[in-house]
């Protein structure tokens, strides 16, 4: 469960969970769903399997009958009905296209005890998980160590629930995390990355889309449903997962609404539950609740949730706060120091969250407070080259394709950084700057096979003249 994937691992996972389900048994790892009622075999007991893979359960069946057998219309003696006579199993030795039936949604089968699949000294301490996230995260040193010990003791507490150790006499509690922090500082990447070294089901949803329940909109449920969805209907490894809930600052109260806010407070008020843990029915591969759609029940108590937003306007109602608390005299703070404060954001509290219109009902559930600070320049750079899976490393394994060596240098570096933290949208600003620049050099390359090696300079960048190219033969300077 917490094995980290390689890449590999990650391209042939779809091939390989066929071939381990062919090995299992194929279809006797899911449930026959009622293809009327829709409900699973664990609720409507065994199933009639129909031809083209349509299951009913008893009582649909008998209803069926029912309706039929106490009526006075034969169903037989009409003529837009011919096939009612027909041994359904005769139409494949027929002519006639084969029933279009919708493609059932598969349900795992849930065991009779819960099987832990990790024991304790699988779960990775915080200093390990830490060090796997310096491989893909640059920065952000305090926001990584305060994630990795709450998911490390997260953890601990699924295996202590799936123990029966968590009612003894002391009583571990859910540790949800709220991560503050500026567009592109990478927290829904730091989570991302976090899923896949854990090799956990990770569902991402986005709470500008949440209603309150009966409104246009998704449901708070479907979050859930999304989770289940990531485990393969797996409800046993859903309910051990990460939820992270993106743009969270976007739910806060309307000051400024007479009318029923249904998008903001109102969804604080329905995630309560979800983050204290609860059981919730969800629909299996919708978002919707029908009665086409089969229903699962989840248990919210062990999954974690995160919630992230960038929270714009909060550094003003900080600075708001401490401006207040600032004394009179030679010892007085100065009103704009805090506008040169980089770690102004830390100091934030939940009165401050609370300013912002987050109910504190809702930041009671969320006790780790996480702030991710703004990208220097120097990060920047160091993004652009150091991650594993860096912008800088992924054009040069294009082009080592061609047998074109790509080189930046330094100064290269800088100015795109620089350029970046003018457009202030954080490291997604790396990879807009670097496909501008890079679509001539990729256009051009494939053109001559002579070409050895492209060197991006400064000047390039600043459209005063153009990357260095060596031939194959020979240096070749090219204006």
């Amino acid at each position: 469960m917490f094995a980290a994937k390689t890449e590999d691992e990650n391209l042939d996972e779809k091939e390989k969970d066929k071939l381990e389900q062919e090995k299992q048994g194929g279809e006797d790892e899911y449930e026959k769903v009622c293809y009327v009622c829709r409900r699973p075999e664990s609720k409507a007991g065994p199933m009639i399997t129909m031809p083209g893979d349509m299951c009913l359960c008893h009582d649909c069946m008998q209803k069926a009958f029912d309706s039929v057998t106490n009526g006075s219309l034969d169903w037989s003696k009409i003529q837009n009905m011919p096939f009612m006579n027909m041994n359904l199993n005769d139409l494949k030795n027929t002519n006639i296209p084969e029933m279009q039936i919708p493609p059932r949604q598969k349900v795992k089968k849930k065991s009779d005890a819960k099987k832990l699949d990790f024991e304790l000294k699988d779960i990775p301490a915080p200093h390990v998980i830490k060090r796997k996230l310096d491989e893909y995260v640059i920065g952000q040193e305090k926001a990584k160590r305060v994630i990795s010990v709450a998911v490390y003791n997260h953890y601990k507490r699924v295996y202590m629930a799936a123990k029966g150790q968590l009612n003894e006499d002391v009583r571990i509690e859910k540790s949800n995390i709220l991560m503050i922090g500026p567009t592109g500082s990478g927290k829904t990447y730091l989570v991302r990355m976090l899923a896949e070294l854990l090799n956990v089901p990770l569902a991402i949803a986005d709470a500008t889309s949440l209603t309150e329940a009966g409104y246009i909109g998704d449901d708070i449920e479907s979050v859930i449903s999304k989770l289940l969805a990531a485990a393969g209907n797996d409800v046993t490894k859903a309910e051990r997962g990460i939820v992270f809930i993106d743009e969270i600052d976007k739910i806060a109260k309307k000051k400024t609404v007479n009318t029923r806010d249904v998008s903001g407070e109102s969804v604080q008020q329905e995630l309560l539950k979800l983050l204290e843990g609860t059981n919730v029915e969800v629909p299996v591969g919708s978002n919707q609740k029908n009665a086409l759609t089969p229903m699962e029940t989840v248990n919210t108590d062990n999954i974690l949730f995160i919630c992230g937003g960038a929270f714009p306007d909060l550094e003003e109602i900080i600075k708001g706060r401490l401006a207040k608390q600032s004394t009179i005299g030679f010892a007085s703070v100065l009103k704009d120091e805090f506008d040169r404060d980089p770690e102004l954001l830390s100091k934030v509290t939940n009165e401050d969250l609370r300013a912002f219109g987050m109910i504190p009902e809702f930041l009671g559930r969320l006790p780790i407070t996480v702030t991710l600070q703004k990208l220097t320049k120097e990060l920047l750079v160091k993004i652009l080259k150091e991650p594993r899976n860096a912008i800088l490393k992924q054009y040069v394994k294009l082009l080592e394709l061609d047998e074109v060596k790509l080189v930046f240098e330094d100064e290269a570096l800088e100015w795109i950084a620089e350029e970046a933290l003018k457009r202030d949208t954080g490291a997604r600003a790396l990879r807009a700057i670097m496909e501008d620049f890079m679509l001539d050099i990729m256009y051009e390359i494939p053109k001559d096979p002579n070409i050895g090696s492209v060197t991006i300079t400064r000047a390039y960048l600043e459209r005063k003249g153009g990357p260095a190219i060596e031939m194959r033969s020979g240096l070749l300077p090219h204006a």
